[in-house]
């Protein structure tokens, strides 16, 4: 299990889809503060939607002031006809922030076609997408404190 403790973690949150988004943030918050990530040591961001969500975690990359970024959103096909653009693009957006600081990041934007999918990938289990990305970052965290010691 990884330790968290004296990391500092940004977390983008997309409004849309709330109703999910707010269950992947749990999620994410709930493994953050199981390895010890300290309350005072996350700072969450709400934004619009999806597409927003890699320019709100490059604002934070740029803050130097995080060893880790999250983004949490729910793209449901039925609800939008430019699903394909916006999944791509904020996979895309991500990959970039991460590439271009050094940061890690964790990708927990759900890409379903429906919300009973993105209610079934939320709120705790093997499938809680936003505990998955917030896992991940704690993970190459560690990976990367093993790369430089």
């Amino acid at each position: 299990e990884p330790n968290g403790r004296g990391l500092r973690v940004g977390i983008a949150v997309a409004r849309f889809n709330e109703v999910v988004t707010e269950r992947l943030l749990d999620g994410a918050l709930q493994t953050l503060r199981g390895a010890g990530v300290a309350d005072g040591d996350i700072e969450v961001l709400w934004v619009p939607g999806a597409f927003e969500l890699p320019q709100a975690c490059r604002w934070l990359a740029d803050t130097k002031r995080f060893h880790a970024l999250v983004m949490l959103g729910a793209v449901v096909r039925g609800e939008t006809d430019h699903y394909d653009f916006v999944c791509s693009e904020a996979a895309r957006g991500i990959q970039n922030v991460q590439l271009e600081t050094g940061i890690a990041c964790g990708c927990g934007v759900l890409t379903v076609e429906n919300m009973d999918q993105a209610l079934a990938r939320t709120g705790g289990g093997k499938r809680d997408s936003g505990a998955n990305a917030a896992a991940a970052v704690l993970r190459m965290n560690e990976l990367r404190e093993t790369l430089s010691s």
